[in-house]
């Protein structure tokens, strides 16, 4: 059983699985039967745990928005067909009708740029300047495109990118976890396992 813990897919992400496994069952001389799990069941887990956790912040969000961070991809993917970020448009839009969120509450953004090729949308500094010059002092920031946090998450976006904006004048910035090691993310996974055992 393959489950990839990609929320949203993309074929740099999902897709480099997929193509790893080719690769893999292309040396076998029999190959075994598989499952390759659709990431549907993770992309609604995790909304409900975003839900469940921002909706515990949101009686002090009066002067704050939340941050939805996605890691980026090059538009050169975007423009040959890859919907990854229409995904990340569609979790972020979905979040924010959960929790009753206006809008303009609600910003989404990309993250972790390599390389010189364009990212499909905002860069996380720029957006995180532009709230600061929109005299909004406090964010909430969560990255929906992650089932568990990594150094991604942990250093750029809860450290770095915090350092960015307290720098550009904000006043207090809070990195809402993952799913990570939680019992309902690991029930869910069980749950998947067990089904196809």
């Amino acid at each position: 059983m393959v489950l990839p813990l990609y929320p949203q897919f993309s074929c740099s992400t999902v897709g480099a699985v997929w193509d790893e496994l080719a690769r893999i069952l292309a040396r076998k001389r029999s190959i075994p039967g598989y499952r390759l799990f659709v990431i549907t069941p993770i992309t609604t887990i995790t909304l409900m745990h975003w839900r469940t956790a921002y909706a515990l912040l949101l009686p002090n969000m009066a002067n704050r928005i939340c941050c939805c961070s996605y890691h980026g991809i090059p538009q050169r993917y975007a423009d040959e067909g890859d919907d990854y970020p229409q995904r990340c448009r569609t979790t972020t839009r979905e979040l924010a009708s959960a929790l009753g969120m206006a809008p303009e509450k609600v910003m989404m953004t990309f993250q972790s740029r390599f390389g010189r090729e364009p990212l499909a949308d905002a860069l996380y500094r720029r957006n995180a300047e532009n709230a600061r010059r929109k005299r909004r002092r406090s964010i909430q920031v969560m990255c929906p495109g992650f089932a568990a946090d990594c150094l991604e998450t942990l250093e750029e976006i809860a450290e770095q990118n915090r350092e960015v904006f307290l720098g550009a004048g904000g006043k207090k910035y809070e990195y809402i976890p993952a799913l990570n090691a939680t019992p309902e993310h690991i029930e869910m996974m069980a749950n998947l396992v067990a089904a196809y055992r």
